[in-house]
């Protein structure tokens, strides 16, 4: 007879006695111990000299000197626009010239940004490129030492925006892809840095009457108020489901606000409305494809949209209910910035770039448009600038770090 065969053993799970570090008198494990806050990025300060491009000479001391001339005269109020001859029976198609003394190529980047600076009896261009470059090109420079352009590289990636008020000349606000507000004082002799986030900044732009808050479209979206004088942002909104391409005022409402954005829509609000739940738009203009620009007439009665559906969109009347499109080019591709429509110096004429090497002039009385050709525009001209006080002159930016400037013959 076998004998029985012994039970099987059955497995317990083993007994495991929790004892806390402290009781066992082990210091704790630091990588487990919950992560500080994130410290918020000091503000960093360049000398303009450690900024500046070029040769170390003291070539951007003439600058200085412009700035600081200009400034003592600068004018307290902003530029009014659409007075004097303008309104004026003139055509730009046939007055506009352009000569080989008024091409300039001082920046080593493609131009996303360019401006007239508000100088009232001097004409110096300001513009920032896809390298972080800002470029200024004094075209009154005469005879000296150097050509009258400026260098400097404050921004580590495209300047996508840039704002001068004219009664604080001193003062060039720059904003970038890389997350910086930057504010080059003259005066102080430094670029600082006013702001910075991990979003990319695509756009800023400044009340006409005051210099102290700064509006700008951080990331998918978002419209943020830096007021300078609290060094804090004070007011937060989400007004698109992407970038903000355009900030721009009303220079009669300074309340009234338009925004342009890669959604398809472009808006105008009154800042009167806007509260932190739910942002009240008093117009939406649809598009079918990115919007990359909104900029309101001279006269604050109208408002100009320029998408990459191919439509330049006019707005105008009470309340900008009278809608007209234009069809217009406007797939500038990769390698080139996008093409926007901006306003002279009346309500009369829209200007934007023509993928032909040329100026395309809009009229918004009879709805047509007309090319201004020019043997000396050797590249696609795709951003432009109208001087706020000298009637006739514009300014177009290219890829290759040029920029033309028409002169009314």
């Amino acid at each position: 007879v076998k004998p029985p065969r012994p039970a099987p053993a059955t497995h317990q799970p083993p007994v495991v006695i929790r004892r806390s570090l402290r009781s066992r008198g082990i210091p704790p494990d630091p990588s487990r111990l919950p992560s500080d806050p994130p410290v918020p990025i000091s503000p960093l300060a360049l000398s303009m000299r450690e900024a500046f491009v070029g040769i170390t000479s003291p070539l951007d001391r003439q600058l200085l000197g412009t700035v600081a001339a200009m400034a003592e005269n600068a004018p307290l109020l902003p530029p009014k626009k659409g007075g004097g001859d303008v309104g004026g029976s003139w055509d730009p198609a046939i007055e506009l010239d352009l000569v080989p003394e008024n091409v300039k190529r001082f920046l080593h980047g493609r131009i996303l940004s360019v401006q007239f600076f508000p100088f009232k009896d001097r004409t110096v261009v300001v513009a920032g490129d896809k390298l972080g470059n800002l470029g200024f090109w004094d075209a009154d420079f005469g005879e000296g030492e150097g050509d009258g352009t400026y260098l400097y590289a404050p921004h580590s990636a495209p300047i996508s925006g840039i704002s001068i008020q004219p009664f604080s000349l001193s003062k060039i606000l720059s904003c970038s892809y890389d997350g910086f507000i930057c504010l080059m004082d003259t005066e102080q002799e430094a670029f600082k840095m006013l702001y910075a986030t991990d979003d990319s900044i695509y756009c800023i732009s400044q009340q006409p009457n005051d210099a102290k808050s700064i509006y700008f479209g951080e990331g998918p979206g978002e419209l943020k108020i830096w007021d300078e004088r609290a060094g804090k942002i004070t007011n937060s909104w989400a007004l698109h489901d992407a970038r903000i391409n355009t900030l721009d005022f009303n220079t009669i409402n300074t309340n009234l606000m338009a925004t342009s954005s890669t959604d398809g829509v472009a808006c105008v609000w009154d800042l009167r409305k806007i509260n932190v739940k739910k942002p009240e738009r008093l117009k939406m203009v649809q598009h079918t494809r990115a919007v990359h620009s909104a900029y309101f007439s001279p006269s604050g009665s109208s408002l100009a949209t320029t998408s990459v559906d191919n439509r330049v969109g006019i707005l105008s009347g009470p309340d900008f209910n009278s809608k007209t499109m234009i069809g217009h080019h406007n797939q500038t591709g990769r390698w080139l910035s996008s093409f926007r429509a901006i306003w002279g110096w009346d309500d009369t004429y829209l200007f934007l770039g023509n993928m032909k090497r040329a100026v395309d002039i809009i009229s918004t009385v009879d709805k047509t448009t007309v090319s201004l050709v020019s043997p000396h525009t050797t590249a696609i001209p795709c951003r432009f600038t109208a001087h706020p006080y000298k009637f006739g002159l514009l300014a177009g930016a290219t890829a290759g770090g040029q920029v033309y400037m028409w002169k009314r013959s």
